[in-house]
């Protein structure tokens, strides 16, 4: 069955489509809401040409009751119709501010008001009295209608006023809510989208700097996880080179194993062919004590080139990674007997370490490691000189208390930290030195300071790999013209 996956570009398209419909949204209703505020402004213009009208009509009243010119009576008639008009072309409107019984009594009090200006005016003739009495009900009609057109008028302000102010408060709450949707939505995004990216660029600089651990990147986004398949297949490839390039400079260590081992085997040789020789010469005395001592002399000469041929074939054999218990002064013993035949006369190699100083490592890795190393002091020698190897246990407690000196810590490149016991061997010489400049690089894949054809650059960088590999780590303090400290701390439990 088709699997659904997400990407992100489907997410981010969503996110934008999601706010672009919210911002529609509220857009459409602002435009309802404007377009309701319009119709309210436009009857509220209707609300005042009425209160308008009755003013109009009371002040022609007035005149027409003070100087009983004809042309006030006809003015006061027009506008009263005038009013009637308007009540009648917006009597929905008036029905949503004004009562039944106001609208019922406009109705009524401007037609009655009509009709009695129409009879004061045909009363001209009448008896003064009548038409006083007309006059002043006339006056309570119109004041009537005045009041009433003047209430409306205010309730009509009051409900734009209030209309308004619903306005500004929507209008600044979806301003606000669609701030807080967009930070919501910019979150989610955030937490769907640039995590997993947060993610891989982390791993990226953990590459970068030197781990090849395979991306782990919890995310189902299809950009992400063929990115992600993409550099585990790349890591794959450059974990297999390299361990070709390990296993080369493996080979090319051979060389110099060999060379030691061809002097270390010469030695018991020669002593085997010489008690040999003796043995030949003497086989028919009757001196049995001393045949038995020749034998005994060639049988330890035999073990000895048996264990030196046994240690090459050890360090030659690609087997798997295994840690053991070690003692770290016989490993080191056992290497330098490995360069021997490569130690010029002018360099002397001494090693302080206690018997009683153990490491957990795989041998044959933890030997190639100071091998590269005892290698690379003896080269940067040149003329008389020394390679100190010192060894201690380092409780964690002592290492907190230290931190500021050349232990600290974060000098050390690898895995080891503060809070646990290790075992510190230093591997000192009194050559050339590295220039500061050049410290950060060393361990770097490649970087060598050696001529072109003479050294691939590896060496270093296999050793921080082998040390990596024990959980350990390693610093470096070097200084031109005095020579090169190499500090390497490996834990002690397993």
């Amino acid at each position: 069955m088709f699997k659904y996956q997400a990407s992100i570009r489907q997410k981010i398209t969503f996110g934008y489509y999601s706010i672009l419909a919210i911002i529609i949204g509220l857009s459409v209703f602002t435009l309802i809401e404007l377009r309701s505020i319009e119709k309210k402004i436009i009857f509220g213009e209707a609300i005042s040409e009425f209160f308008d009208t009755t003013l109009e009509f009371r002040r022609f009243e007035k005149n027409y009751f003070l100087y009983n010119q004809n042309q006030d009576y006809y003015e006061t008639i027009e506008f009263t119709k005038k009013a009637q008009e308007i009540l009648e072309k917006n009597i929905e409107g008036f029905k949503t501010i004004a009562s039944v019984e106001q609208i019922s009594s406009l109705k009524d009090n401007l037609k009655i008001y009509k009709e009695s200006m129409k009879k004061y005016a045909d009363t001209s003739k009448i008896h003064s009295i009548q038409r006083t009495l007309l006059e002043g009900k006339i006056r309570k009609i119109g004041k009537e209608i005045t009041m009433i057109a003047e209430d409306i008028s205010k309730t009509e302000r009051r409900h734009l006023q209030i209309m308004l102010y619903n306005s500004q408060s929507i209008l600044i709450l979806s301003i606000m809510s669609l701030s807080l949707l967009g930070i919501a939505i910019g979150q989610v995004l955030s937490k769907m989208v640039v995590r997993p990216l947060k993610q891989l660029e982390n791993s990226m600089e953990i590459i970068a700097d030197g781990k090849f651990e395979s991306l782990q990147i919890r995310s189902k986004d299809r950009e992400i996880v063929s990115l992600t398949n993409a550099f585990n297949k790349m890591l794959r490839e450059l974990e297999l080179r390299q361990r070709h390039l390990v296993q080369s400079e493996k080979l090319k260590s051979l060389g110099t194993l060999l060379s030691g081992v061809a002097h270390e085997l010469n030695n018991p040789l020669s002593n085997i062919s010489t008690s040999t020789e003796i043995l030949k010469e003497e086989i028919n005395e009757n001196d049995i004590e001393h045949k038995k001592e020749l034998l005994a002399q060639i049988e330890e000469q035999t073990d000895r080139a048996r264990n030196i041929v046994r240690s090459l074939l050890e360090f030659s054999r690609d087997k798997e990674f295994k840690k053991e218990r070690i003692p770290l002064k016989i490993l080191l013993e056992e290497t330098i007997r490995f360069v021997k035949g490569q130690v010029p006369t002018r360099v002397s190699i001494n090693i302080d370490i206690s018997d009683d100083i153990y490491v957990i490592a795989d041998k044959q890795r933890i030997q190639q490691a100071f091998l590269n190393l005892i290698k690379n002091a003896i080269e940067s020698i040149t003329d008389d000189g020394t390679i100190s190897i010192k060894a201690q246990k380092q409780r964690a407690i002592d290492k907190i208390k230290a931190e500021t000196e050349i232990y600290n810590y974060l000098k050390y490149r690898g895995k080891c930290t503060l809070e646990e016991d290790t075992v510190d061997i230093e591997i000192k010489d009194t050559g050339a030195g590295i220039p500061n400049e050049l410290l950060p690089k060393i361990f770097d894949p490649f970087f060598t300071t050696k001529d072109v054809g003479k050294g691939s650059g590896l060496g270093l960088f296999i050793v921080h790999e082998i040390i990596e590999e024990h959980d350990g780590c390693i610093a470096v303090d070097s200084k031109v013209g005095k020579g090169t400290k190499f500090l390497i701390r490996l834990p002690i439990k397993e």
